[in-house]
C-alpha cells in the first residue's frame, strides 16, 4: 500500500552561473559553499536534475517516483492524463549579480520538433532589486527579421530592446518567442514549463571563468523562434487584496496567484484538480495540514499534493505565490 501523501519540501539544486551572486545565501538563507550560484532549482523533473523530497516518510523520492506511485492523486487526474509521468513545471529562485545573456525560448511546436521537449513559457516575480536594476523584455518598437539581424551583426542589438526598471513585486509573463534577459542586481522567483531549452542571442562578449571561453550563441536556431511584434506594456498588473488569491499570471501552461497573508486564511482546493505549489516570497508563515504544521520562510517552496483539499495558512504579514495547473 502506498504511503500517505503530505505537503512536500524538496532539496534544492544549486547551479553555478557566470552571472550568479550570493543573494540566495544572504537574502534567502540557502545553504551552500560554492561561489557564483545563480539558481536554486526548487522543484525539478528535468532529466539529470531531479529534486528529491527533503523529509518525512517519502524522503529521497523524486517527482517521477512520486507520480509513478500516486499518479493523479499526486498531480491531479487531469494533469496526469495530459503529462503522464512527467512533472509539468520547473520552479526556481534566481540571483543575477550581473546581466544574463539575451535569450529566447522556442514554442512548444518548435521545441518538440527540434529537441523533443516542451517549449518554455515562464514568468518572473521580482523579490528584490538593487537601485536602478532593469530587465530586458521584448522590443522597443516594431522591427523585422532583416533589421534585427543587422543589429546583431553590428553589435547594436541592445539599442532596439525594451529595458525596464524594476522593483519588488513587479511581475512579467515571458511567453515563448519573446526576447528577454534578467539584469544585474535582481533576485526573483521563476515559474516555467519543464524545459531547459534556451537560445542565447547575445552575451556581452563575456568570457566564462569556468571554461575560459565565450559562451555559445544560438542565433541560427533563435531567428525562427522570435516574436518580432511590438507591445506597449510588458508588466503584469494585479491587485494585492489581503487573505485572497489575487490573479497574477494565468496562462495555458500554469496559473499563478499572489496571496498576502495577514492573520489566518483557510484554503479549500476540493474543486481544483491539480497539485499546488507555494513559493514564499516575503517574510514567513505556517501551513497547517493533516494535523501537521509546516513552516515556510522567504525563499522556501512547498508542494501540496492534489489529494490534500483543506489547509490553513497563518502569518503576521507574509507574501506567497500560489501556483497550479
Amino acid at each position: 500500500m502506498a504511503l500517505k501523501l503530505y505537503p512536500l519540501k524538496f532539496q534544492p539544486l544549486f547551479k553555478y552561473r557566470l552571472w550568479g551572486g550570493n543573494k540566495l545565501k544572504t537574502k534567502l538563507h540557502k545553504n551552500y559553499d560554492a561561489a557564483s550560484i545563480g539558481e536554486s532549482w526548487e522543484v525539478s523533473d528535468v532529466k539529470g536534475d531531479e529534486t528529491k523530497v527533503l523529509s518525512g516518510i517519502l524522503k529521497g523520492l523524486t517527482l517521477k517516483q512520486l507520480i509513478q506511485t500516486y499518479k493523479g492523486e499526486f498531480v491531479g487526474e487531469k494533469v496526469y492524463k495530459s503529462f503522464g509521468e512527467d512533472f509539468p513545471l520547473l520552479i526556481k529562485f534566481i540571483d543575477a549579480k550581473t546581466p544574463l545573456s539575451i535569450q529566447v525560448h522556442p514554442s512548444n511546436e518548435l521545441a518538440k520538433t527540434r529537441h523533443n521537449s516542451f517549449g518554455k513559457n515562464e514568468m518572473w516575480y521580482i523579490m528584490q532589486a538593487d537601485e536602478g536594476s532593469e530587465l530586458i523584455v521584448g522590443f522597443d518598437s516594431e522591427i523585422d527579421k532583416q533589421s534585427y539581424q543587422e543589429h546583431l551583426e553590428h553589435d547594436t542589438i541592445l539599442d532596439v530592446l525594451h529595458h525596464e526598471k524594476v522593483s519588488k513585486g513587479d511581475t512579467f509573463y515571458i511567453p515563448t518567442g519573446r526576447v528577454h534577459a534578467i539584469g544585474g542586481g535582481i533576485l526573483l522567483a521563476e515559474i516555467q514549463q519543464t524545459s531547459d531549452v534556451t537560445y542565447r542571442i547575445y552575451d556581452y562578449n563575456r568570457i566564462d571563468a569556468a571554461t575560459g571561453k565565450q559562451r555559445e550563441l544560438h542565433n541560427d536556431l533563435a531567428i525562427d523562434a522570435i516574436d518580432f511584434k511590438y507591445h506597449d506594456n510588458f508588466k503584469t498588473s494585479y491587485s494585492k487584496e489581503i487573505n485572497k488569491s489575487n490573479r497574477l499570471v494565468h496562462s495555458p501552461y500554469f496559473k499563478t496567484n499572489f496571496i498576502r497573508v495577514s492573520g489566518e486564511l483557510e484554503k479549500d482546493y476540493s474543486k481544483l484538480d491539480s497539485f499546488v505549489i507555494y513559493m514564499c516570497v516575503s517574510e514567513s508563515l505556517e501551513i497547517e495540514s493533516l494535523n501537521e504544521t509546516y513552516s515556510l520562510s522567504a525563499g522556501e517552496t512547498l508542494l501540496i499534493p492534489a489529494t490534500i483539499n483543506k489547509l490553513k495558512i497563518k502569518a503576521k504579514n507574509a507574501e506567497l505565490l500560489e501556483i497550479h495547473m
